[in-house]
């Protein structure tokens, strides 16, 4: 080093004098850093043998074979973790104060983490926000500040996707339970008020796509199919128990839904006690009403080989009775011939409703397993969830992003056995 050789031209030897006090600072930082290190792992020490310790390696610094040393310890300390290292590359998952801390955070490696906690992308949140926001009524006050649009829609979307309880869920989110609750209901409230046509029967050029889709499939002015799932909770309080006890034995809610044929929800229903079959929640749904007085299911009417002639239709299970406007399988153990290809052709295209109830329940996990709910406001979460469902749709969100989706339907044999009831 005192020769200088290798020195650039022009370059600027340091002089003996700022070689030492380099050396000393090294030196300095790296036995203050080690020290503190130690003593903080340390139990059972007091203030004053931390105090002494730092200042006697302050002091030991000085020494010439302290000098030597300082590039060694230096590098040592970064190695060993003493000195901190430099920040995590981007594919290092975040570690912050909670959910919600992640999800505000604007980098590369958020994105991902964006889809698994609120099953979708920041897009469409944005939008989801923007749309809420004007139905928002928050006042500042003197206690505290009002939680932003963005942090009440981004809970109640976790909610839903999580399943979680109200006590684990807000902890994560920085917020108290009953903000929790109050949130759930008016980011609700919001979205019902927000998107009032989302859900609802195709029609325009929308109908021409989904009445030509199910033509090639071998039904001709079919709008959809049909059939009920059940949305299962805690036995409701106050409430008998003969009435939501369903025929698996479990407490839930029935809800009806009627979907196209790539998935999207067009009626949905829900309200009545798990024990109502499928067949009475039609018949006390508006959807009859509508489909009977010939305000829905109005399509040019064709002629069905056979002789049948209809102007709109919607595919069902052997739950629901042959209607004009609901074909059913003409089902039995023994089948041949055109009947057994009919069957067979029905429930392949009938499909469309058990893929949609896996994408809706395996998204919005919190109506896939039991939980305690207010009865008053799980149907409208309900509907939400379902207008959420048409808007990841129609963004082009698809359900194999996320994690590996969990059994959402429903056991074996629940179409192999119907219980009758009367009325």
């Amino acid at each position: 080093m005192e020769d200088g050789i290798g020195d650039a031209a022009g370059a600027r030897r340091l002089t003996p004098r700022e070689k030492s006090l380099l050396g000393t600072t090294l030196l300095a930082v790296s036995r203050h850093m080690q020290t503190v290190n130690d003593l903080r792992r340390a139990s059972g020490q007091n203030r004053g043998r931390r105090e002494a310790a730092i200042a006697q390696t302050l002091m030991d610094v000085h020494s010439s074979t302290g000098l030597c040393d300082a590039p060694f310890m230096l590098s040592n300390a970064i190695m060993a973790g003493v000195m901190p290292r430099e920040t995590p590359r981007w594919w290092v998952k975040r570690r912050t104060s909670g959910t919600w801390r992640d999800l505000s955070i604007a980098d590369d490696a958020s994105d991902k983490y964006f889809h698994e906690k609120l099953r979708m992308t920041r897009t469409v949140f944005d939008d989801i926000v923007a749309a809420c926001s004007p139905f928002f009524q928050r006042t500042l006050t003197h206690y505290r500040k009002p939680l932003l649009p963005d942090h009440i829609v981004a809970y109640a979307l976790y909610r839903w996707a999580s399943g979680e309880t109200f006590d684990s869920g807000t902890s994560s989110f920085g917020i108290g339970r009953s903000s929790g609750i109050k949130a759930v209901d008016d980011v609700t409230t919001a979205i019902l008020t927000a998107y009032p046509e989302k859900i609802t029967i195709s029609s325009g050029r929308r109908l021409l796509q989904v009445l030509r889709a199910f033509s090639g499939k071998g039904f001709p002015n079919c709008f959809g199919a049909i059939d009920c799932t059940h949305i299962y909770v805690d036995k409701p309080a106050n409430a008998p128990s003969k009435n939501y006890f369903d025929w698996k034995q479990q407490f839930s809610v029935v809800a009806q839904v009627v979907v196209d044929h790539d998935m999207r929800i067009i009626d949905v229903f829900v309200g009545y006690p798990g024990c109502v079959h499928d067949q009475r929640v039609l018949r006390n749904s508006s959807l009859i009403r509508r489909a009977e007085s010939g305000e829905i299911f109005n399509a040019d009417p064709i002629v069905l080989p056979g002789g049948v002639r209809t102007t709109g239709h919607l595919l069902g299970d052997n739950g629901y009775a042959p209607r004009t406007w609901i074909v059913v399988p003409y089902g039995g153990s023994e089948q041949a011939g055109d009947v057994a290809l009919f069957d067979t052709r029905q429930k392949i295209t009938r499909g469309v409703m058990e893929r949609a109830f896996g994408r809706l329940k395996g998204m919005w996990r919190l109506f896939l397993r039991h939980h305690k709910t207010n009865m008053n406001n799980l149907l409208q979460q309900f509907v939400v969830v379902c207008i959420i469902h048409n808007l990841l749709l129609e963004a082009g969100v698809a359900f194999d992003k996320f994690a590996a989706r969990p059994r959402v339907t429903d056991p074996p044999g629940w179409r192999s056995v119907r219980i009758k009831t009367k009325g």
